[in-house]
């Protein structure tokens, strides 16, 4: 029930001892301080994480060859394992699961493409029109490469949009043609790419087009797979994991590698990769909130110290209210009610000066690991909670000990 007589006690408390009312106050706002910018960061650096995963799809399995780092079957260490279009192939083939998304992956880390007098050098990728999805790029003119391109193997690529940005300005690339490492191409569409400008200084190509323009045979760089999205995160990480390790049996069985030798083939499993981060995510945001609130803690005890002190001060004004009837609980109520209401007070402002720094330093933040920091709803009010108890806690002690006094022994306090 509102008293108003509770509340002037409380001003008239805080008003003889501004000072250490307001140091006590900033120790109390620090932590809160502390807690909410260590939580924006975290938030940060999961949007970090998240930014990197949507350059690909989120199942998205990848197989590369590399180089061998032990003998193995009579052969010496560094051989270079070179995927071919039949290892895609017998993937496929023999997966004991349904496949989303698929195809094979031909690169060629530099090649010379100019348009009028405007040139660079630019990723060319050969690839099937599955390639899409797997790299979740989306067509902003024209299309994509299709089936008919690679049946064909025509001329026809599409380029990142930062491609045509240096080539072709503010003019419209489709159906013009650009010269690739001397060759003619088509340019039928242009794509953006979640992963940002890095990823779209490309060229895609039918993957046949490829092979057959520059000279590599059946070689290929890697294969990569997506399966069917299902709601159970634990069974898409075992199928996407018995998945893998299948093809990496018939692989190593094939090029005669070492059961232990990681070194030969190149495996990335996004959702094992996902799982893996964000555990350490999440150890990371535990170890936030605690650093957080131990700092807090301190500034609790802080607060805690104060009200032992105003209870001493107060002492014998106590032991009068008790001679004249009041309760053991009306003295803990006056002394809780102050201590609440110091440490809301001063960690509200500590939370809102917090919020108001990530509000506008955060937008600003986007590094390859941060990416706008920031604090949701449900950890302000989080946080909110966190200081009432914190308050009700610093309080309770000193409340309890003010309760205990003795009205005789108060009324001889000096």
């Amino acid at each position: 029930m509102f008293s108003l007589e509770r509340w002037q006690e409380i001003f008239e408390t805080i008003g003889k001892n501004k000072l250490r009312t307001f140091l006590t106050g900033v120790s109390v706002a620090s932590g809160i301080f502390i807690l909410v910018i260590l939580l924006g960061i975290g938030e940060g650096m999961q949007n970090g994480v998240e930014v990197q995963f949507q350059r690909d799809a989120e199942n998205k399995v990848s197989i590369t060859g590399g180089i061998t780092s032990m003998g193995y079957g009579g052969l010496n260490p560094g051989r270079n394992i070179q995927l071919v279009l039949d290892d895609f192939y017998t993937a496929v083939q023999n997966s004991d699961f349904e496949i989303e998304f698929q195809s094979p992956l031909y690169r060629v880390w530099s090649g010379l493409a100019s348009y009028g007098n405007e040139s660079g050098s630019y990723r060319l990728e050969g690839v099937y029109a599955d390639y899409q999805f797997l790299e979740k790029a989306s067509i902003i003119e024209g299309r994509y490469i299709n089936p008919i391109d690679q049946e064909l193997g025509t001329k026809n690529v599409v380029i990142g949009n930062r491609v045509k940005k240096d080539l072709f300005k503010d003019k419209s690339p489709i159906g013009e043609f650009i010269t690739v490492s001397g060759v003619k191409f088509k340019v039928v569409g242009v794509f953006t790419d979640p992963g940002g400008e890095r990823s779209e200084t490309r060229i895609f190509m039918p993957l046949k087009t490829s092979q057959r323009i520059f000279g590599n045979g059946e070689d290929i760089r890697s294969i990569s797979f997506t399966l069917p999205k299902v709601a159970d995160y634990d069974l898409a990480l075992f199928q996407s994991q018995e998945f893998v390790n299948k093809i990496e049996r018939q692989l190593r069985s094939k090029y005669n590698i070492s059961p232990l030798d990681n070194s030969a083939l190149y495996i990335s499993n996004n959702i094992e990769n996902t799982k893996e981060i964000y555990t350490i995510l999440n150890t990371m945001k535990l170890f936030f909130w605690g650093v957080g609130i131990a700092t807090l803690f301190a500034g609790i005890i802080g607060v805690s110290n104060i009200m032992l002190i105003i209870v001493k001060e107060r002492t014998k004004e106590i032991g009068i209210r008790k001679a004249l009837g009041a309760v053991p609980m009306s003295i803990v109520g006056m002394v809780l009610h102050e201590s609440i209401f110091v440490t809301a007070i001063s960690g509200m402002f500590g939370l809102i000066l917090g919020l108001l720094l990530l509000e506008s330093v955060g937008p600003f933040i986007d590094t390859e690991f941060i990416v706008n920091p920031e604090v949701n709803f449900n950890v302000a009010v989080s946080t909110v909670i966190i200081l009432i108890i914190a308050g009700a806690i610093a309080g309770f002690f000193p409340a309890w000990r003010g309760a205990k006094i003795k009205p005789i022994d108060a009324l001889r306090d000096e």
